[in-house]
């Protein structure tokens, strides 16, 4: 195995390891903790979080405690689109997780025009918050998460924006070009639910157990999603040390897909549902 690959998350210049680790759902395990010592252990190096995913942020805390020291770059998000709402979740990540600094702070899921309207008003918005945050030297970093297909393109070229966070993987492939369109205004690409999403991964994992052995498996979807160049990092969740280490295999050692074998795992998984 040749070891995690860095990759650089746009003008943020962070260098950030292709695979990073998802962190909603680990919370909600009995292993949650070794989860994410394990991860730090392989080598990942980002991890993404949220102030409302529960227990998130201070499970990531607990780890920063345990180590003595920040072992990873870290994401995290405010859903809310006001001033004053951004910065008391600044604050309460800053505690939370334990450090006097955030790497990348994100607007979640601006997936409408109303939400951009009201998170990018000069006065009252969510992002004036987050500019004072970096201006006082409390975040390093700004992005945005986003499901919305035609808000992306604004998001990504308004210049607000150091990384963007967007849905890519053989099952919505859609999103390709807009990962084109950020490399080419350096803005840092974060790839949510690479592997599908946890409904159809535990359908793969089904089959595979059953006896399938085609193209359509998680470890084959993460080799789609690091195939693409504008990728920074991506992130699967994990609940268990076990995943982490079954993406650390994959990432570690893997080929670049064919475009034949890109066509041909989006056609199965466009099969699957």
């Amino acid at each position: 195995m040749t070891g995690l690959r860095l990759r650089r998350l746009g003008r943020t210049d962070l260098m950030v390891t292709e695979l990073g680790l998802g962190a909603m759902d680990t919370p909600t395990s009995s292993e949650g903790q070794a989860t994410v010592e394990a991860a730090v252990d392989a080598g990942i190096n980002f991890v993404d979080s949220a102030r409302e995913y529960a227990g998130s942020e201070f499970l990531l805390g607990q780890v920063v405690r345990a180590r003595g020291a920040k072992p990873f770059h870290i994401g995290t998000k405010t859903f809310s689109h006001n001033i004053d709402g951004s910065q008391r979740d600044v604050d309460r990540s800053l505690s939370m997780l334990g450090v006097d600094r955030i790497d990348l702070y994100q607007l979640h899921d601006i997936s409408t025009q109303a939400a951009w309207d009201e998170a990018r008003d000069e006065d009252t918005g969510a992002l004036a918050g987050l500019q004072i945050a970096k201006y006082r030297g409390l975040i390093g970093h700004i992005g945005v998460s986003s499901h919305n297909l035609d808000l992306l393109p604004v998001l990504i070229t308004s210049g607000a924006f150091d990384a963007v966070m967007l849905e890519y993987s053989a099952f919505f492939p859609q999103t390709a070009e807009l990962i084109d369109l950020a490399a080419r205004h350096d803005v840092g690409v974060i790839v949510m639910r690479p592997l599908g999403g946890s409904g159809r991964t535990s359908v793969m994992r089904g089959r595979i157990a059953e006896g399938y052995d085609g193209l359509l498996t998680p470890a084959n979807l993460l080799r789609y999603v690091l195939s693409h160049p504008g990728v920074s990092t991506a992130i699967p969740g994990a609940r268990y040390p076990s995943r982490i280490h079954d993406n650390v295999r994959v990432a570690s050692d893997y080929t670049p897909m064919t475009d034949g074998e890109r066509g041909a795992i989006e056609a199965e998984a466009r099969e699957l549902y």
